[in-house]
């Protein structure tokens, strides 16, 4: 039985020339910082209806120099969820503040617009807030950045998971007051290696992120600001997510109709399905929750179906850092890493593959 994997890249990356963008790249002999890293950057600006896309070596330095660009470090809290795999929670860490967690919501397993409230109602009032978009699902935003606003905090949107999505007619990336984004080869819009980015409307804050990606030059050799490294997206990976860009709402579309053809299939089954795909979700992930997920897990391992588990420990029960803050129980969140289970969803997945891994399914509960 041939195994359907959890994601493939030769399915996501068929049809693209790729080996040609890295040619040009290969002929330029520039391989940083160089023409096809200012294309790309001014391309996802523009897709993105933003002012200023500045390219980072990976999301995770994407979310760090953001907190830095903020200038947000010891003491300082940062509100964010405890479900989402920790990348929000590293970033908080390396620069010194301290995480504060809220809950999620039960529908989507994002950021809880009324447990955010609580947070952002403590003394002292947090610095910052991360909201992650989780699975290609977009939080709350009219909700949350109104919430922000409102208490006069910083806003941050994780949107390493939602290339694409929009909510009443703004990209998830144009809510806050920065967005991060990873370009991981499994991302909507993935490269070859690592990669990612920080969007702003913000031309001072562009200029700071510019300025920390290396080493917090002001000029070459001359050091300004504090906190910089080298983290800078090389012309390979910029070259080849030019040449993915035009696609991405293509892919978007084909992840939302693998998404809608699970739901229909899966309906009536004893587990919950992600909400239907809208302009909002654009379906990285397909993750259903369900109490019997370890034993469902060993059944699609039998039947050579890829799964994964995003994420099965929370945040806060995490052991290199006992003692984490939590505004509230976090209920949804502990009971979601005990249920989900991820099911194959990528561009080139076939609709056969799709019906197979949902008659994997349905399988196992029609032993019970």
């Amino acid at each position: 039985m041939k195994p359907i994997p959890l994601f493939c890249a030769a399915s996501a990356n068929a049809g693209l020339d790729l080996r040609g963008a890295i040619d040009a790249v290969l002929d330029s002999h520039h391989f940083i910082l160089g023409s096809k890293v200012r294309a790309f950057e001014q391309a996802y600006a523009s897709y993105q209806r933003t002012d200023h896309c500045v390219s980072v070596a990976n999301g995770s330095d994407a979310l760090e120099l953001a907190l830095r660009a903020l200038g947000i470090g010891a003491p300082a809290r940062v509100v964010t969820v405890a479900n989402a795999g920790f990348y929000a929670s590293t970033a908080v860490h390396a620069v010194g503040a301290r995480p504060l967690y809220v809950d999620v919501t039960e529908d989507t397993l994002t950021l809880c617009p009324d447990a955010l409230a609580q947070a952002l109602a403590l003394a002292p009032k947090p610095a910052a807030v991360i909201a992650t978009h989780l699975y290609g699902q977009m939080a709350n935003m009219p909700a949350i950045a109104a919430l922000c606003a409102n208490a006069g905090v910083a806003l941050i949107e994780d949107c390493a998971q939602a290339h694409g999505a929009e909510l009443q007619g703004k990209k998830a990336g144009a809510w806050g007051d920065l967005a991060c984004l990873s370009f991981y080869p499994t991302k909507n819009l993935g490269a070859l290696g690592d990669g990612g980015a920080v969007l702003t409307a913000n031309a001072a804050l562009a200029d700071r992120l510019r300025q920390l990606r290396q080493y917090g030059w002001s000029d070459k050799y001359h050091v300004d600001i504090p906190g910089g490294r080298n983290s800078r997206l090389d012309e390979l990976q910029a070259a080849v997510l030019l040449a993915k860009l035009p696609q991405l709402d293509a892919h978007n579309a084909w992840r939302r109709r693998v998404a809608a053809r699970y739901s229909a299939a899966l309906a009536g089954l004893p587990l919950r399905c992600p909400a239907p795909p809208g302009p909002d979700f654009v379906a990285h992930l397909y993750v259903l929750r369900t109490a019997q997920r370890d034993a469902l897990a060993q059944h699609l391992q039998a039947q050579a179906v890829g799964f994964g588990l995003h994420y099965p420990v929370a945040d806060h029960l995490q052991r290199a850092y006992p003692g984490a803050a939590c505004c509230g129980p976090l209920t949804v969140t502990q009971q979601a890493c005990a249920q989900v289970l991820s099911l194959p969803c990528y561009p080139g997945l076939s609709d056969a593959d799709v019906d197979r891994v949902s008659a994997a399914v349905r399988s196992f509960f029609a032993r019970a």
